[in-house]
Formats: C-alpha cells, structure tokens, sequence
C-alpha cells in the first residue's frame, strides 16, 4: 500500500515527508495516514463489505465534486481511495461555531448533493449499496428483527403491517431515491467559508433521501437536549426540505421526511449488525446494543428518537 501510495502522490505532484503510520486497523476496513509537501493524505481500504465506498468516491467526484473531499487517486480493483486532509470536522470546532447556525448552511448543500446523485441510483445500487428505498423495506423490516432477535423485540414484530403501510405511503413520494449518507453528524462533516463537504460513507445506503435527517435532527435533539419540535429543529427541518420545495407542498414535504426516518431506523439496524458481525458481536462493548436500539426506537416517541421508549 506504501509503494502505491507515492506512486499516486507523485502522479499527483506531491511527496511524502514522513512514515506511514495505521491509526485505524479494525474488521471493516483499514486507514493509512501520511504528511506530505502538501499537508496530510489518508488511504482508505474498506473490508469487504463496504468496498463500494471506493466507487461511490469515484462518482461522488465526477457527479457531485463540490460537496465532498476529491479524491486524489482512487483504485477500484484494489478497494483503495487517497484523500486529502479536511482539516478540523464540524464537530470538532463546536466551541468556536454556532452549531444550529452552521448546519442551516450545510444541510441544504446535503440535500443538493443528494438531488445531484438521484439520476445515478441504478450505479449506486451497482457497487453494492444496500438497497433500502421503500419498496424493499418490509423485507429489510423481516431482516433486521431476524438480526436482532424476535424475542427481544415483540413489540416492533407488532408493528409489521404499520411499518409496511408506511412503506407504501413512501413509495409513493414525489421525491426520488438517491444516497442516504445514515451516519450524518457534525463529526463527519467539515464546514469553512460556508462551503460544507461530507465524508466517510461506509454505512451509506440508498433510500428515500429524506432518511438522512434522522441522524442529523437527533444528534442535534442530543446537543441541545431538546425535544422534536423544538425551534432549532424544526428551522433545521425545514432548511433541509428548502431544497425540495418545488417537488410537493411543504406540508407533504414534513409528512414524507418523518415517515422516511421511521423506516430508516431499520436501515440503521442493519447497517449496524453489519458491520458488528465483520467485527464480532463478543467484541463490540458498548456498541453491541446498537442494532436492537436502533430497531426498536420504532416503538419511540418520535420519529426523530434513536432510542426506545423504556
């Protein structure tokens, strides 16, 4: 990986001026870090099951270049993207930022990049991103309770002609399907000069894109410690829905995005046991729960809780 590395530095008219060091090895996939001439590179190998990271990347810089780190060489046969340094993530500068004024600004730029990649859904599918558009969710609703146990969740199991109601009545949305980052919070997003760029897309799936917002406003709930109609979420909401306005009126907008995150929660459960089986469930700790927590948030409050009523 060393040799490639300085091979596509060079290629790129930049050199390394340190060692190699790995201060990520884990079961879903391997980071390589690097100073050079330039400021800092990261190799990114992700395991087996979330390759795709690697052509999304690739088509993530011809289709939607703005919003995210360009690659600096990406190798498809081997499962390796080099990026550059992104420096600090939004969430790594809340001392200094406003967070509910920096995410006004970003989220809408999310949405445009998902509006830019929904003509390429067949490819996204293709590299092997989970499919999760309404269409297919009642059969991952049937998975996930599968993955986490029947027993443990009866009263999600309950839920399974509510949840496929839901499904149907999001299928039918005016908004097409496109990438749902699923793990989109301040920390994998960098913001300057009120230009937002999002990274590490190894838990992405396509869905309805609304879905997206399910992390996003709870991380935010967490934050302020607020509740689901509090200002500061809702102006969130709707600075996000902004982007989709000329597709539905505002109200069926709010409809589909809440229903969106109900169902993404099972998404979230998958996605989750996924990548704790690549680990091994005897080595997840604290994380072992997430899988069941994030399905049986179904049975919460609202539609923005990643946790269950208890």
């Amino acid at each position: 990986m060393q040799t490639w590395l300085d091979e596509r530095l060079a290629a790129a008219g930049r050199r390394r001026t340190g060692p190699v060091t790995c201060p990520h090895d884990r079961p879903w996939g391997k980071v390589l870090t690097a100073p050079t001439d330039d400021g800092p590179v990261w190799l990114k190998a992700p395991g087996p099951w979330t390759v795709f990271e690697v052509a999304l990347y690739d088509l993530l810089g011809h289709a939607a270049p703005d919003w995210i780190l360009r690659p600096i060489a990406v190798d498809l046969d081997r499962g390796w993207v080099l990026l550059p340094d992104g420096g600090p993530t939004l969430g790594a500068r809340l001392d200094d930022t406003d967070l509910i004024d920096a995410l006004v600004t970003v989220l809408p730029q999310y949405g445009q990049l998902q509006r830019e990649l929904a003509p390429h859904t067949d490819a996204l599918l293709s590299f092997g991103i989970a499919d999760m558009r309404p269409a297919a969710m009642p059969v991952r609703f049937d998975e996930a309770v599968e993955a986490v146990g029947p027993d443990r969740v009866r009263a999600v199991v309950e839920l399974r002609a509510t949840f496929g109601e839901w499904c149907a009545r999001l299928a039918s949305s005016p908004v097409p399907a496109s990438l749902d980052h699923n793990d989109l919070h301040p920390w994998n997003m960098f913001f300057s000069d009120g230009r937002a760029r999002f990274y590490d897309w190894g838990d992405a799936v396509v869905s309805h894109p609304f879905a997206s917002m399910l992390v996003a406003l709870a991380v935010v709930r967490m934050q302020l410690d607020a509740g689901p109609d509090d200002p500061a979420v809702t102006r969130l909401r709707d600075a996000y829905l902004e982007v989709w306005s000329d597709l539905a009126p505002r109200a069926e907008l709010v409809a589909d995005l809440e229903l969106a995150c109900w169902v993404g929660k099972v998404a979230r459960a998958l996605v989750w046991d996924r990548a704790l089986r690549a680990q091994g469930y005897d080595q997840a700790g604290e994380f072992a729960d997430a899988p069941y927590e994030n399905l049986a948030a179904l049975t919460a409050a609202s539609w923005s809780d990643l946790r269950p009523n208890t």
